[in-house]
C-alpha cells in the first residue's frame, strides 16, 4: 500500500513538474515573439494601463499574438507589470519582453523640433503651433505676455533664443520648449562672452547678440562668418554705417515683397542701418553658435565692404573703389544669367 502511494506521489510530482515546466516554456515564448511591425510604430500608454491592459492594446493592432500564456505573465514576471504612462516607440526587431521592459524603463520616445539659424520668433511661434505632440498654451498670448511667462526683461522676444533641434516628450508644454532655447541662449553667450577678443566696439553681451544676428542673415557660409564680422566690427570701429540690407528688410516688417527700394534704403526706420548710426536696437533673427563665436572673434582684416559673388559667397573689399567694381561685376554676372 505504502510502496503504491510513493509510486502515485511520484507520478503527481512528475506530472507536476511537467506542467511547470510546459507553463513557464509558454510564457517564455510568448515573452520572445517579435513584433508584428515592419517599421518603427509609436504607441500612447495612459496613466493607470495595467500589464494585462498593455497586451490588449498590443493584440488590438495585431502587433503580438493571443495565447492563453498572456495571463500568467504577471505571475511568472512581475517585474514587467509596473507600466508607465507615456508615448514609446517600438522597432521591428524588438521581442514582447523587449517593448515591455521598454514601457516599464519609462524611457518614452522623444520628438523633435528643428529651429534653423537666421529664423525670426514669428517663423517659432507657427513651428511650436504646428507641433501637435506639443500641448498648446501661449497661441493666444502676445509677445509681451509671453517675454513675462519667460521671466525675462526684454519685451521682444527677437534673438533671445538659441537656434538648433531640441528634444521633448509627447505633451511637454510649448513654453518649456522656449525656456530651454533662451537658457541654452544664455549659456552660449556667456561662454562666447567670455572668451571674446579684446578691444571690440561692443558693450555688453545683448549688443554681441545683434550683431551675431546680422551675420546670420548675411551668410550661411561657416567659413565666411569671421571674415563676415570682421567687415562689422571695422566699421564700428570707424563709426561707419553698418549698410546691411537684411535690418532694412527687418525694419520693414511685413511690406517687404522681396524686393528693396531705393526709397526703402533710405526710409528712417530703427533698424535700417543705412540710416542709423551703430546696431540696430534688438536682434533681426535667431542666431546659431557659430555666428555667435564669429561676432565676438572676428578675423582681423581691414576690409570695410562685402558683395554677393553670385556662387553662393562674398567678394570682401578693403575700399569703395574696390567693392564699387566687385558689385558692377556682380549685376553684370546677374545680366548674363
Amino acid at each position: 500500500m505504502i510502496k503504491k502511494l510513493s509510486v502515485l506521489l511520484l507520478a503527481l510530482l512528475i506530472l507536476g513538474l511537467i506542467s511547470a515546466f510546459y507553463i513557464v516554456k509558454s510564457s517564455d515564448d510568448y515573452l520572445a515573439q517579435r513584433l508584428s511591425i515592419s517599421k518603427p510604430q509609436q504607441i500612447t500608454i495612459h496613466s493607470g494601463t495595467s500589464l494585462n491592459g498593455t497586451l490588449s492594446l498590443l493584440m488590438k493592432k495585431g502587433w503580438i499574438d493571443d495565447n492563453f500564456a498572456a495571463k500568467l505573465i504577471r505571475h511568472l514576471h512581475p517585474e514587467l507589470t509596473q507600466i508607465k504612462a507615456g508615448t514609446y516607440q517600438l522597432l521591428p526587431d524588438m521581442s514582447l519582453q523587449d517593448s515591455l521592459t521598454l514601457l516599464v524603463s519609462g524611457r518614452e520616445f522623444q520628438f523633435a523640433i528643428t529651429f534653423v539659424e537666421g529664423s525670426r520668433f514669428s517663423d517659432w511661434r507657427e513651428i511650436l503651433a504646428n507641433t501637435s505632440e506639443l500641448k498648446q498654451t501661449i497661441n493666444n498670448l502676445s509677445e509681451a505676455e509671453i517675454a513675462q511667462q519667460l521671466g525675462l526683461e526684454h519685451k521682444q522676444l527677437e534673438g533671445l533664443f538659441l537656434a538648433e533641434t531640441y528634444h521633448f516628450t509627447k505633451g511637454e508644454v510649448d513654453i518649456d520648449i522656449l525656456k530651454r532655447a533662451h537658457r541654452k541662449l544664455d549659456q552660449t553667450l556667456t561662454r562666447a562672452w567670455e572668451k571674446r577678443q579684446a578691444d571690440l566696439p561692443l558693450a555688453s553681451p545683448y549688443e554681441a547678440l545683434i550683431l551675431a544676428s546680422i551675420i546670420e542673415k548675411e551668410t550661411a557660409i561657416d567659413a565666411e562668418r569671421e571674415r563676415i564680422a570682421s567687415v562689422f566690427i571695422n566699421r564700428l570701429n570707424k563709426r561707419m554705417r553698418l549698410q546691411t540690407d537684411p535690418t532694412v528688410i527687418y525694419g520693414m516688417g511685413e511690406r517687404y515683397n522681396g524686393r528693396i527700394r531705393k526709397a526703402d534704403l533710405r526710409e528712417p526706420t530703427a533698424y535700417n542701418t543705412y540710416v542709423i548710426n551703430g546696431l540696430p536696437p534688438t536682434p533681426i533673427a535667431m542666431a546659431g553658435e557659430a555666428s555667435i563665436y564669429a561676432a565676438l572673434n572676428p578675423e582681423q582684416s581691414t576690409y570695410l565692404y562685402f558683395v554677393a559673388s553670385g556662387q553662393g559667397g562674398h567678394v570682401f573689399s578693403k575700399t569703395l573703389t574696390e567693392h564699387n567694381r566687385a558689385v558692377r561685376a556682380y549685376l553684370k554676372q546677374l545680366r548674363n544669367q
